[in-house]
């Protein structure tokens, strides 16, 4: 991991999934054994470059960033990588995940998630049902991911108004963006996990000659039920696995791209199935409904209506989450298009999204999103001592929710935006702004309402290296968001959750003022940052609880001013030319104007790591303390802490063929603690995975 710019250095196993091709397991392994052959040590490895964060918009040094940015790449993400992008983000300085069982899991970046926090697909949105709950996948695969970065301020805002927590993008290599220069390459990768039986396997090959590239790639994942910490007890019971935890993954992309000298234009078609449990669903709710801001779970007569409300438990048969998402991305950048200009870009994509929900065999609730999104970002060349990127953005999303907790009619979602973005340099000063204007209408289409948002987002950065090895960094970002579909038109039961959601057609517009300050030491045995934040927001929205019972809660989607604030930071200590010592840690507090606390906020963490190399082996040693979470909202609970032991080893080898490969070992939570995730609906059903060993191998050719 680099926090940027401050760098340091199961249920049943036959249940069908539809594959795509080509099969990713097994040509990993053909891949491997077919370049097999004598190892050599590599040498010690050289320093790493200068990371280049693609969507900061001007294509940015990571130390040139007004904001902290934390980036994963190479061996790095190679050890951080798990099965869903919230697992894979959920340790660094100020990100937590939103942890739904091993199937679904959204990143959380300083206590806001949902539509607050966006995931790009190398600059383009990914269109799913992530933000409308958290028990939907994110449909990105973290084994296929050439490098993440998470974004704040300036830089993050030019992705929408809505980007009010970050920006996370993904970057992966489904268009080529360049001829191979022997006229191929790749990479195969397998790996196996002890905590849920999983095996994995993933590929990469890209091929070329000429002006044209080809590239195709795939992972294929088969993972059963998760054995938590020591001393659960589900329903009573002692236990070792979550029931409903299992997931099983498919992922194939093809790519096609002409390549010239001035740039390049692309297309991938892209198709990615799960399947996975839905632990924590409770039946026991069926029936239950809303009278003004009371539940009601009987007759009006008063008359038992037949569920055991009382028991809470989860039902013997969890529904399963049968996925599929296919998706046309479109890219292309052509250098210097004309007079004025230095690089033109296009990012463009059609979704088509649909998920059911199957319970007994049958389906009880299907939902859809088909969606289309556009980018176009035309960078100009430095004029007066400026330079910076224009752009227009638009994207139209079709969602609709057919069965049994169809808790959200259909929807028509459009949304347009335009933006600027630029950069002044003077001296050993750096100056970043950014402005965005939006506009939204959402349609309910059953009941024929229509609101209409629009909003105007600003943000100032400064980056001033006073001394050498030394940096300090501020921002300011008032931005507006436009409210969700689901938040103006939510309504019924979601027993996923355990909760009646309402929504407000009446909803405002929210607005955010935030202030990041920052101070970083680059250089010398002793490297050191610290971020410091506040975050103001008007007309916040969030899921207000009016009343509970039996464990089944009645949101209702509201609006108050509210407060985030928060610091976040870590220091690495060389202690040798082979070793080193990290300590880490992060805290954030919401509250609401006038007194109240929101739910699900995460709690204090701190950690410390040792870091050794020598020749080709790396390791680390790692102890995390999360603090008890008693700051709670009402109906909500206190959470305990925990402290969690990790332990990552790596090995860098060559073939005789020259090939790079290495192997990979991580242990997870070595100490095998009973812990739990307090920004989780479900967090009593589904507990964080106790110990784990997950083994790899990763080779490119």
């Amino acid at each position: 991991m680099r926090l940027i710019p401050h760098r340091f250095s199961r249920p049943e196993r036959h249940l069908p999934v539809a594959a795509p091709a080509p099969q990713p397991l097994a040509l990993a392994v053909a891949l491997m054994l077919a370049s097999a052959g004598h190892a050599q040590v590599l040498a010690e490895a050289a320093p790493l470059a200068e990371v280049t964060v693609s969507a900061s918009g001007l294509q940015l040094g990571a130390s040139e960033m007004t904001t902290p940015v934390t980036v994963l790449e190479g061996d790095e993400l190679v050890r951080r990588r798990e099965a869903t992008l919230g697992e894979t983000l959920g340790s660094e300085p100020g990100i937590t995940s939103s942890h739904f069982g091993a199937g679904a899991s959204r990143p959380i970046i300083r206590g806001m998630d949902g539509p607050r926090v966006k995931v790009l697909s190398d600059g383009a949105e990914l269109h799913d049902a992530s933000t409308l709950s958290p028990d939907h996948a994110v449909v990105s695969e973290p084994l296929l991911a050439t490098q993440i970065e998470v974004l704040r301020g300036p830089s993050a805002l030019v992705y929408g108004n809505g980007a009010v927590g970050g920006v996370v993008n993904v970057l992966d290599g489904k268009v080529p963006t360049v001829i191979p220069q022997k006229g191929y390459e790749g990479s195969a990768e397998l790996r196996a996990n002890s905590g849920a039986g999983e095996g994995a396997g993933a590929f990469s090959l890209t091929g070329g000659a000429g002006h044209l590239a080809v590239h195709v790639e795939g992972v294929a994942r088969d993972a059963g039920d998760y054995r938590v910490g020591k001393g659960w007890a589900a329903g009573g019971e002692p236990a070792r696995k979550v029931p409903g935890s299992f997931n099983r993954t498919d992922t194939g992309s093809v790519g096609l791209s002409w390549v010239g000298e001035q740039g390049y234009l692309g297309a991938a078609y892209t198709r990615h199935t799960a399947r996975y449990g839905l632990s924590g669903h409770n039946h026991s709710f069926e029936g239950c409904h809303a009278h003004d801001d009371h539940l009601h779970c009987g007759t009006h007569a008063g008359v038992d209506d037949g569920h055991d409300h009382g028991s809470g438990g989860q039902s013997s048969d969890l529904p399963v989450v049968d996925l599929r998402s296919e998706r046309l991305d479109v890219r292309g950048e052509l250098r210097n298009p004309f007079v004025g200009f230095s690089a033109l870009r296009l990012r463009a994509g059609v979704t088509d999204y649909v998920h059911d929900e199957v319970e007994g065999g049958a389906v009880s609730t299907t939902f859809k999103n088909k969606a289309y999104d556009t980018r176009i970002e035309l960078q100009h060349s430095p004029l007066a001592g400026f330079k910076g990127v224009i752009g227009l953005q638009a994207s139209q999303r079709k969602f609709s929710a057919e069965g049994e907790e169809a808790y959200v009619q259909p929807t028509v979602t459009r949304k347009t935006g335009l933006f600027v973005l630029e950069e002044y340099r003077l001296g050993d000063w750096r100056f970043e702004g950014a402005l965005r204007h939006d506009w939204q209408t959402a349609e309910a289409q059953t009941i024929g309402i229509e609101r209409s948002h629009n909003g105007t987002s600003a943000s100032l950065g400064a980056v001033w290296k006073f001394t050498p090895g030394y940096q300090l960094g501020a921002s300011f970002t008032r931005a507006s968001r436009a409210p969700s579909a689901e938040e103006l038109y939510a309504r019924g039961l979601h027993m996923a959750t355990s909760t009646y959601e309402r929504g407000n057609a009446d909803l405002r517009t929210e607005t955010s003022q935030n202030i990041d300050l920052g101070l970083r030491k680059t250089g010398g045995d002793t490297t050191w940052g610290v971020s410091v934040f506040r975050n103001r927001i008007r007309h916040y929205i969030y899921g207000r609880t009016l009343d509970e019972r039996d464990g089944l809660q009645l949101l209702q989607y509201s609006q108050a001013d509210a407060t985030f604030t928060g610091i976040e930071g870590q220091v690495r200590q060389r202690l040798t030319r082979k070793l080193g010592i990290t300590l880490f840690g992060d805290t954030v507090r919401a509250k609401r104007e006038g007194g109240g606390l929101l739910p699900r906020i995460p709690p204090t963490r701190a950690g410390v790591r040792l870091d050794a190399n020598w020749n080709a082996w790396e390791g680390q040693v790692e102890w995390l303390q999360v603090a008890r979470q008693n700051r709670v909202a009402e109906f909500e609970s206190a959470t305990p802490g925990y402290g969690m032991l990790h332990l990552g080893v790596n090995y860098h080898g060559q073939f005789s063929t020259g090939m790079p490969w290495q192997i990979y070992l991580k242990a997870h939570n070595l100490t095998d603690r009973l812990a739990y995730a307090h920004t989780s609906f479900i967090k009593a059903a589904a507990p964080l995975k106790g110990r784990s060993i997950t083994v790899g191998m990763k080779a490119a050719f």
